[in-house]
């Protein structure tokens, strides 16, 4: 998942990217002396940015992960050495998007008219009209599993009957996971089953050139992000059944969508084999043997408070009621009652504390009760993660990938990475993934990840706050990432671990 959300806020959105020019480069701001320079072999830290969009203006701001502005003088220099308190008009740029169908941009001083261009070092703002110096791919720094909520319908996007449609109020299960692949500058937005949306509105299984978006983004009273196909129209929400498609060749509210992190939504098994469910009413039970929407839960960290809440179907959040110490699907906000530790006991299962001090656990009537000073097995639940049939993994160093399409032992420093296929175990509380060859990961002699076996291997995997998750493997050990693309089973303890964004 995004490690911070580019999504929906009252505020102008943001929108973290990449910048690469005609060479291949990347724009890059460097940790010390605030240099700039489009010397970057790779998206990493120092070359990601931010466009942050103007409210009131059609222009955006470019600010650096050091939280600088670029900005221009009238002879072409470039700093980046402004912050929020220093903010001066040169730092507003206009986007213009090539008319040769690339998907690339331009940006435009707003003080000057000049264009940004350059490579290596020599990165000026001087040129008059845009040449191949002057244009920029642009690429976003997120998880590629998202939420896309146009911005007119105030919908979240979901596979339906064989489409894209507009629809959901709450992006709810796995059919409201879209990822967005990047492949030669432009967007594919591809569904859990693995299909890729054409711009006619069907998914295909192959990918072409009907199934890549341009990006575009949109500033003012309606902000957004915009889709673009090989004819000029724009991605949008047509008819009853919000069907997404390509349409119109101007940008308005329809065009535009916004970008959500994508939570962990969850299935909760009790030691009786039981899933907990909101479906008796109001109270939370475990006593289905089924699994909906509504043994369905969303969970989401409050970084504020470093505990957890547990949103419902019906955008509903668990409340521990102070009189029954059960557990109800009552309060439309996050109270200090609907606030819980999560502990992971290294099986697969966790234990949940209310705001009381005391476990939840689960009586034979299925009744749950915050009433527990110790964990025994009534007070651990199994965790099935149900909204990520198709896993994206990344670290500070890349994306998990394998080396190559002969070499299929994985490395975590790609800058593309390769899906993987993601089971959860029949009972609950371990996964067995597999690799685009079929087969299952399993453990090499020196504890290097391959997807070499015919038959299911367990992992365990722990989310953890600010969309990120711990992988323990079947020798006990968690999986552990390097600079140089080690991808090992080698980390005995989660402080020693690394953390996979996903």
């Amino acid at each position: 998942m995004n490690g911070v959300s580019n999504g929906h806020s009252p505020a102008a959105l943001q929108w973290k990217v990449g910048l690469v020019n005609y060479a291949n480069k990347y724009l890059t701001a460097e940790t010390f002396g605030f240099k700039v320079n489009v010397t970057g072999a790779a998206l990493k830290k120092k070359q990601t940015w931010t466009l942050e969009q103007d409210l009131n203006e059609e222009v955006v701001y470019i600010k650096s992960h050091l939280g600088k502005y670029l900005s221009s003088d009238k002879y072409g220099n470039i700093t980046c050495d402004a912050g929020d308190d220093e903010f001066d008009p040169t730092a507003k740029f206009v986007i213009e998007y090539a008319t040769d169908g690339s998907g690339k941009w331009h940006f435009r001083n707003v003080q000057h008219g000049n264009y940004l261009g350059g490579t290596d070092e020599n990165l000026k703002c001087f040129a008059k009209t845009p040449t191949n110096a002057e244009q920029w791919t642009v690429q976003l720094s997120i998880h590629p599993q998202v939420h896309l909520r146009n911005v007119n319908r105030r919908r979240y996007a979901h596979l339906s009957n064989d489409e894209i449609q507009c629809t959901e109020v709450t992006p709810w299960g796995q059919d409201a996971l879209i990822i967005l692949e990047f492949v030669d500058g432009k967007y594919a937005l591809k569904t859990c089953d693995n299909r890729y949306l054409h711009k006619n509105g069907h998914l295909v299984d192959n990918l072409d050139n009907d199934s890549l978006f341009a990006l575009a983004v949109k500033s003012g009273q309606h902000s957004g992000l915009a889709f673009q196909d090989s004819e000029g129209r724009y991605l949008t929400a047509v008819g009853s059944t919000a069907s997404m498609k390509g349409r119109n060749k101007t940008i308005t509210k329809d065009e535009l969508f916004t970008i959500e992190d994508s939570h962990p939504q969850i299935i909760l098994i009790a030691y009786t084999g039981k899933r907990v469910s909101t479906k008796q009413g109001v109270d939370i039970t475990a006593n289905q043997d089924e699994e909906t929407d509504n043994e369905t839960f969303q969970a989401e960290y409050v970084k504020s408070r470093e505990k957890w809440a547990f949103k419902t179907i019906h955008n509903k959040y668990w409340t521990f009621d102070q009189v029954t110490s059960g557990v109800q699907d009552k309060s439309s906000e996050i109270k200090a009652e609907c606030l819980f530790d999560l502990e992971w006991q290294g099986d697969g299962s966790i234990a949940l504390k209310a705001c009381n001090g005391l476990y939840i656990f689960n009586k034979q009537t299925g009744c749950l009760l915050a009433q527990s000073t110790t964990i025994t097995d009534k007070e651990k639940f199994k965790v099935k993660i149900v909204n990520r049939p198709l896993l994206v993994l990344k670290s500070e160093h890349g994306f998990v990938g394998q080396k190559t399409s002969t070499n299929l032992e994985y490395c975590c420093n790609r800058a593309t990475y390769n899906i993987i296929f993601m089971e959860p175990s029949p009972e609950g509380g371990s996964y067995r993934f597999k690799g685009t060859n079929g087969k299952y990961w399993s453990l090499t002699s020196d504890n290097t990840v391959n997807p070499n076996s015919d038959s299911p291997v367990d992992f365990i995997l722990e989310f953890q706050p600010e969309s990120k998750l711990t992988i323990k493997a079947p020798n006990g050990n968690f999986l552990k990432g390097e600079q140089n693309g080690l991808f090992r089973a080698l980390a005995e303890d989660q402080t020693s671990a690394t953390l996979w964004e996903y």
